[in-house]
């Protein structure tokens, strides 16, 4: 696989020293817990600086610093407020060691806007204070560096498959949907570009135009839960095989809103992540399996394989690109780890919640007595009970989703 950039989500010295010595462009991350440390002081920022880039640069191409990760989707206001001065310390550190040619930025997702939906409408969370947001924008500007964005087009799509388009959120060209914002007059053929122009929007109406966009994170899940719709092989691929033809052309595309501009951009992920938990997706996103092997056919050099263009044989069209209407059950999986399956049964069923009342002695579902069918019960009521609230069936990998009623097999 033909790479000139890679992105890691920490500095680790195994991957860092592998790297000394090739062309390929790091970027290298700072923890969310680590953010106030380094904000209190600079010689926090001197040491963390010495640690994780003294020791490989410049063998190891280190070109970026990303501080922290999506802070702004989470609620620790104190790490929002020490962001800003966490950047400045590790610019301040790189700059006292003669380094000038590592950028600092940090990646935030989509909720950092309130909506994306017109783009030419597109404003900064209003929970986030102002003069967090403008310090950040007036960093970036001063140091011209990138706003670094995590744009998933899978998630809104999936969200409201009926009124948005497959082909507008695969990028497929000449699909049959556009869409013209009223407030700016632009076209637009994609999703992917209508997400990124309502965040160059909110930068603009905070009186910065002009700061680049760089994407630290996109892509497309091939696997994932039976309710998880569009989440396939074919759908992916077709994906990633067009936003490479996007984001490499020459001369570049950019967006309606900024056209002809560059835009840097990272994919997610080279690997599947197999033990991550929450829905199916969370561990499908992969170019490469656990074993290093691809997943489908991908070239990130603006050539897409020969299936991917022709959009796949009629024997391979996927089946779930629909929400599944029908009912599904969440079950134990198929394990030999019964001393685990007892445990997460035990603790689904103390949860106090009444989700295993049936499981008495005495009572409908006490037969068979068995770990496996009590514990495919357990799942199946908690999944049932809190999956409104963002429950997944996964329940530390013991779980899966099954549209067969476990009821009926016993």
């Amino acid at each position: 696989m033909n790479t000139k950039h890679v992105k890691l989500y920490d500095a680790s010295p195994e991957v860092l020293k592998l790297l000394s010595g090739t062309n390929i462009h790091v970027s290298i991350m700072i923890p969310n817990d680590q953010i106030s440390t380094i904000a209190s002081n600079e010689s926090n920022a001197h040491l963390w600086v010495h640690d994780n880039v003294l020791s490989y640069y410049p063998n190891t191409k280190i070109r970026f610093i990303l501080v922290g990760n999506e802070v702004f989707t989470y609620p620790d206001q104190n790490t929002w407020l020490d962001l800003v001065p966490a950047m400045h310390n590790i610019k301040k550190s790189l700059k006292d060691h003669g380094i000038h040619n590592i950028k600092v930025g940090t990646p935030v997702a989509m909720d950092v806007v309130d909506s994306t939906f017109p783009p030419s409408g597109g404003t900064f969370r209003s929970d986030i204070p102002t003069e967090v947001m403008t310090s950040l924008l007036r960093f970036l500007k001063g140091t011209n560096s990138f706003f670094f964005l995590d744009v998933y087009p899978y998630f809104p799509w999936s969200r409201n498959p009926s009124n948005i388009s497959l082909d507008f959120a695969l990028l497929k060209a000449g699909g049959n949907e556009t869409y013209v914002d009223p407030g700016s007059g632009l076209n637009y053929t994609n999703l992917l570009d209508e997400m990124i122009d309502s965040v160059a929007y909110a930068m603009g109406k905070l009186g910065f135009d002009g700061i680049r966009i760089a994407v630290a994170e996109t892509g497309w899940p091939h696997e994932g839960d039976i309710d998880e719709a569009g989440a396939n092989v074919n759908n992916a691929a077709t994906y990633m095989c067009n936003l490479v033809k996007k984001m490499t052309a020459d001369p570049p595309l950019g967006t309606p809103a900024r056209p002809g501009v560059d835009i840097p951009t990272f994919i997610f992920s080279l690997y599947d992540e197999n033990q991550k938990p929450g829905p199916g997706t969370e561990r499908h996103w992969g170019l490469l399996n656990n074993t290093g092997s691809p997943i489908y056919e991908m070239d990130l050099s603006n050539t897409c394989p020969d299936r991917v263009k022709a959009g796949f044989p009629n024997s391979e069209v996927p089946v779930n690109n629909k929400p599944y209407e029908g009912k599904i059950w969440c079950v134990a999986a198929e394990t030999e780890r019964l001393s685990e399956l007892a445990a997460a049964l035990d603790l689904s069923c103390k949860q106090g919640n009444g989700t295993c009342d049936e499981l008495a002695p005495g009572k409908n579902c006490y037969q068979p007595v068995s770990i496996v069918s009590h514990a495919s019960y357990a799942f199946s009521s908690n999944w049932a009970k809190f999956r409104s609230s963002g429950e997944s069936c996964y329940f530390n990998g013991l779980a899966v989703q099954t549209i067969v009623d476990p009821s009926k097999s016993i």
